[in-house]
This record gives structure tokens, C-alpha cells and sequence, in this order.
């Protein structure tokens, strides 16, 4: 197989899939906590909405793995953005409301639809082969490079579409975006599950969780996201709290999302070349000097440099440990092992979205960045024992 013909169509139209699913991601990363703290009857409350969103997203994603096992990627990839169509709409009728409540119940929705839109990356690897796994992953993400632009200028320029409801129209320009996402997934030409991908013999979960494949880079994707929220979830707060305007929070919001997503376009083939542990621990040291520039100084360009930082990092952390905990299941044991990864992961980009406002008020910005450095530290020594045990087996 050539990475060409069906095969690039498919990672083509899963790559802007992913753009379009990030943009109303990145656009509602930058709304959600001014929005939830204009409706909220407390200040501690700001991020919940968003928190909401990643909960819709939790518990979704096994779900929905297990869902496109019986019904196939492409009729998955359409039913999705229904969700999200949905939640838009509630969304706005909150905000024009007033209603802190209903706004979280938009963003539970919202999240529903990224619950099924996380497996773009994954359908790409299926579709690709060990040989093609990792660019086609990376060429996926790579689709966050549209959200960069997309989603934060979509939120500044329509902040007032709607007179007298900051942001309404911000959500609003959502409904237009999932519409195309359902469009364009009903091009995608995926085979349907085999027989053996639904039917086939499978170990417990058990047994796969305790691979060192398994844990190991499920821990570095973990951790990466979940800093990577922790830190991007609170950015607007910080910024807001150091006298900065909502449109310098946009111009940082949309450098991180570019610096999440633009390596992409080489990170697969850094992979290949350097190998997929040593790519994977470069990532955790970006991460680390992140949180060195968020701790110097709080300008605009501190947090430039440390969102863009922190995307550079939860790149290749992300990446890497995707392309390696497909080499942890056989084909009747991915819709389980994909699920329980991202429900492991997503589990914990909840848990951050709903503590980031609360860290961010009781403890303050530079704390914030500090209470990260422990889990750092923790996957740097996991990814160096294994690549020793990789050595020792002859690969890395």
C-alpha cells in the first residue's frame, strides 16, 4: 500500500474532519470560561461549562468506539456532529437566557461530538497500515492547523453578532462548521469491520493494560493532555486577571492551537527517523520549559511563548503515544483498547477543565504551572525506562 489514491483521500477529508471538530474546539477554549464567569452567580464556577464539555466527551468515547465497531467509521463520523449541531443551539439560547445551567448542558453536547471526532486519528491509522501509521496520524492532526486561525477569530469576530449577548454569536457560527463536518464525512470511504475486527478472539483488558506498550505511552498522552488543559483551560483567566484584552487572549489562544497542531505535518516523519521514544520524551522537555516562561513573567509575550510551548510539547508527547499504543492490540481487541485509552485520557482532561478555574482562584497562575512539574518528571523516567527496555530488546 502507497500512501496515495483512497488512502490520501481518506487522511485528506479525516485531516479537515479534525480542523473543523478543533476549530469549535479552540473557538469555545476561548469563550467558555469569560462566558461561564458572566453567567455564573460565582467566579469559581467559570471553567465548569467547559469542564462539561470534556464529561460529554468522556463519556462518549467508549462508547463510541464500540459503536463504529458494529456500524462502521463513516456512518460514526455523521452522527457525531448531530450532537454538536445540538449543542450549538443550546448554547446560544442559554447565553440570550442567562442561563449558567442550560450553557453547561450546550457544552455536555458539544463535547459528545468530540467524543466521536477523537477517532478521526485512529481511523487514519487503521486505514494506513504500520508502514504509513504514524503520518497518516500526524497528517490527521495536522488538521489543527485550520482550528488555529478558524476557531479564535471566529469567536472575536462574531463576539457581537448578536447585540447585547457577548458570544452568542460566536456559537452561532458553530452550527455552520458541524454542518460541513457531516458533509464531508459522508465522502470518507471506509471498509466496514471485518469479521475478525468484531468477532474475533480477544485478551481481557487486563492483560493488554499491563503492557509496557500500553501503559507507557497511554501515560505520556495522558499527562500531555492533561497539563497541556490545565494550563491552556485557565490562560483566558490569567490574562483577564493581568489587565490583557480579550483579543490578545485570542492571539495566544490561536499560536498554542498552531503550535499543537503545525508539527504535525513533520512529527510523523521525525518519528520514523528518530524513533517514536525519543520524540516522545523531546515533547516533555517543551513542556518543561513552558512552565520556565509562564514563571518568568506574565506580558503577552510570556504567554506566547509559553502556550506556544506547551503545544509544541503536547504534539509530540500526543503523537508518539498514539503511534505507539496502536502496537498494543490486535484487530479484535482495538475498539476496546482505543476506547479505554481515550476514555483514560479524556477522563482526565475533565478532571483539569474543572479544576483549572478553582487552582487558578485559590492558588494563582505561577502555582498552577508549578503543581504540574511532578507529573512531568513522572512520564520523562517512564518513556526513559522503556526506550532502555526497547534497547535491550533490540528497537526503540
Amino acid at each position: 500500500m502507497s500512501f496515495s489514491g483512497a488512502l490520501r483521500r481518506n487522511v485528506l477529508l479525516l485531516s479537515v474532519c479534525q480542523g473543523l471538530m478543533l476549530s469549535g474546539s479552540s473557538l469555545i477554549v476561548a469563550t467558555s470560561a469569560l462566558t461561564g464567569l458572566s453567567l455564573a452567580s460565582n467566579s469559581l464556577w467559570a471553567t465548569v461549562p467547559l469542564s462539561c464539555m470534556y464529561v460529554g466527551t468522556l463519556l462518549t468515547t467508549f462508547p463510541a468506539s464500540l459503536m463504529m465497531k458494529r456500524i462502521g467509521r463513516r456512518a460514526g463520523f455523521m452522527i457525531g456532529p448531530l450532537a454538536g449541531l445540538v449543542g450549538a443551539a443550546v448554547a446560544i439560547h442559554a447565553i440570550t437566557e442567562r442561563d449558567f445551567w442550560l450553557f453547561c448542558a450546550g457544552s455536555f453536547l458539544i463535547g459528545v461530538l468530540n467524543g466521536v471526532g477523537h477517532y478521526y486519528r485512529f481511523a487514519a491509522a487503521d486505514v494506513s497500515g504500520s508502514a504509513y501509521r504514524s503520518r497518516a496520524i500526524s497528517w490527521v492532526l495536522a488538521g489543527g492547523v485550520v482550528a488555529a486561525f478558524v476557531g479564535p477569530n471566529l469567536a472575536a469576530f462574531n463576539r457581537d453578532l448578536i447585540a447585547g449577548f457577548p458570544f452568542a454569536g460566536s456559537y452561532a457560527s458553530l452550527l455552520i462548521v458541524y454542518s460541513l463536518s457531516i458533509l464531508l464525512a459522508s465522502f470518507l470511504r471506509i471498509s466496514p469491520p471485518t469479521e475478525v475486527e468484531r468477532h474475533g478472539s480477544q485478551r481481557p483488558l487486563k492483560a493488554i493494560i499491563c503492557q509496557p506498550v500500553f501503559f507507557v505511552p497511554v501515560a505520556g498522552a495522558l499527562i500531555a493532555y492533561g497539563v497541556m488543559n490545565l494550563v491552556m483551560t485557565s490562560t483566558p483567566l490569567a490574562m483577564a486577571g493581568c489587565g490583557h484584552s480579550f483579543s490578545d487572549t485570542a492571539f495566544v489562544i490561536e499560536w498554542h492551537v498552531l503550535a499543537m497542531f503545525l508539527p504535525s505535518f513533520f512529527t510523523g516523519n521525525l518519528i520514523t527517523r528518530f524513533g517514536v521514544l525519543r520524540i516522545m520524551g523531546i515533547g516533555v522537555l517543551m513542556l518543561f520549559a513552558s512552565v520556565a516562561a509562564s514563571l518568568n513573567g506574565d506580558t503577552v509575550a510570556h504567554f506566547v511563548a509559553a502556550l506556544v510551548l506547551l503545544g509544541l510539547g503536547w504534539n509530540f508527547l500526543f503523537i508518539g503515544g498514539t503511534t505507539l499504543v496502536t502496537e498494543s492490540y490486535t484487530p479484535s481487541e482495538k475498539a476496546k483498547t482505543q476506547g479505554l485509552n481515550d476514555l483514560m485520557i479524556f477522563g482526565t482532561v475533565a478532571l483539569t477543565a474543572g479544576i483549572s478555574g478553582v487552582v487558578h482562584e485559590i492558588a494563582g497562575w505561577q502555582m498552577l504551572n508549578l503543581l504540574v512539574l511532578p507529573f512531568l518528571a513522572l512520564v520523562l523516567l517512564l518513556i526513559i525506562w522503556f526506550s532502555r527496555v526497547r534497547q535491550s530488546e533490540g528497537a526503540i
